[in-house]
């Protein structure tokens, strides 16, 4: 595997010393950006005039990873070429399927192959329920092959997010990228280090997304009553407080990221599925407490990888995240640095959403607030 990172920012492209990609042999760029500046065609054009022949797979972000660094209105682009394995690139509108669980279900049959080793899906990050679009590709993984990716971003407004796939990005599209043969190797890792705290409480009346009640108390009110202070603040303080969540008969929690509250319906909207009859607490984060949970997912990720030693690795941590670590948002990119090395390529971007498997052969889910790695290597 060969790779170059390109990087726009201040209005001008820049390339890694290490030139090592074959521009005509190059088979994917993977292009993360702000909304504003990915959705102007003269970047997809000035990546395509690069890689003629690859598939371009961008999407808008809260933020850009670059090596060590984050960045705000930049793009970010990893050009890949895969020396002894093949990749196949594919795209839906959600609009086309009845749901985002058909979505998932008809783009893993499209990429389903005997030598198919694992998909990393990059999807609209408002218009796609991303729960759901992974348990359509989880409920037809018989061969339990690795799904990670991610929700794209729109840096804390939750308006519009744009991807894209050989074509300016655009609303409302998914794509997946599959990977195939027996000598690409993919690993995963995911973790929040968030901290619950108050009582476990049962959601007693939700539809979808929408929570409603919990322990048959309107939900909006319980939360702004945890919330204190901070609920005048609402909905961007909810960054700062997610929710935890277990399903029934679950060992492991999934964290839940709010996105809007409505005042009339006393109900709040989150990023993904709010099961009925599920537990949730609040929680909060401390700093270095996500820190560290970057750098155990990205062990965790270079671990599933077995004795294949990194070459690339993909960092999507959320947006949440980002604002609670403020100025010191560098910090988790670099301890996932350290224990990569400097051989390894690390970019990424910060989302509305991760998705990853817990842990190697189970499926994969969606993850909101967590630090989300996929390494990859080729043999």
């Amino acid at each position: 595997m060969k790779t170059t990172l390109h990087h726009l920012v201040n209005g001008q492209w820049n390339s890694s010393d290490d030139v090592s990609v074959d521009a005509e042999k190059c088979q994917l760029v993977l292009a993360f950006g702000s909304p504003e500046l990915l959705t102007k065609p003269a970047h997809f054009d000035y990546l395509r005039s690069l890689y003629p022949s690859a598939d371009i797979v961008s999407s808008s972000t809260a933020g850009e990873i670059i090596k060590d660094g984050v960045f705000d209105d930049s793009i970010v682009a990893i050009a890949i070429q895969l020396e002894n394995s093949t990749l196949k690139a594919i795209k839906t509108q959600i609009s086309e399927h009845a749901d985002s669980y058909a979505a998932g279900v008809s783009l893993k049959k499209r990429l389903d192959a005997e030598d198919l080793s694992g998909v990393f899906i990059i999807s609209d990050g408002l218009m796609v329920d991303g729960a759901a679009l992974v348990k359509g590709f989880s409920d037809n993984n018989e061969k339990k092959i690795p799904i990670t990716g991610g929700l794209a971003g729109d840096a804390a407004r939750f308006q519009k997010t744009f991807t894209g796939l050989n074509e300016v990005a655009s609303q409302g599209n998914i794509i997946a990228i599959g990977f195939y043969g027996a000598n690409i190797h993919i690993g995963h890792g995911s973790l929040g280090g968030w901290d619950e705290f108050g009582y476990e409480r049962q959601i007693t009346r939700s539809d979808k997304n929408v929570l409603f009640e919990v322990d048959e108390e309107k939900a909006l009110d319980l939360y702004k009553r945890y919330l204190g202070e901070h609920a005048n603040e609402l909905p961007g303080s909810a960054l700062m407080f997610p929710l935890s969540m277990r399903v029934p008969g679950a060992d492991k929690y999934l964290i839940r990221t709010i996105l809007a509250t409505d005042e009339a319906a006393n109900s709040m909207v989150f990023a993904g599925n709010m099961p009925s009859g599920s537990t949730v607490r609040l929680m909060r984060g401390d700093i270095q407490k996500l820190i560290k949970a970057s750098a155990t997912a990205t062990k965790d990720s270079v671990d599933s990888l077995k004795n294949h030693k990194p070459q690339l690795t993909l960092l999507l941590s959320c947006v949440g995240r980002k604002i609670i670590m403020d100025n010191k948002v560098e910090e988790e990119v670099l301890a996932a640095q350290e224990l990569l090395g400097k051989d390894c390529t690390v970019a990424g971007f910060y989302t509305y959403g991760g998705l990853s498997p817990f842990g190697v052969g189970t499926a994969c889910e969606l993850h909101n607030q967590t630090m989300t790695v996929t390494t990859f290597s080729e043999s």
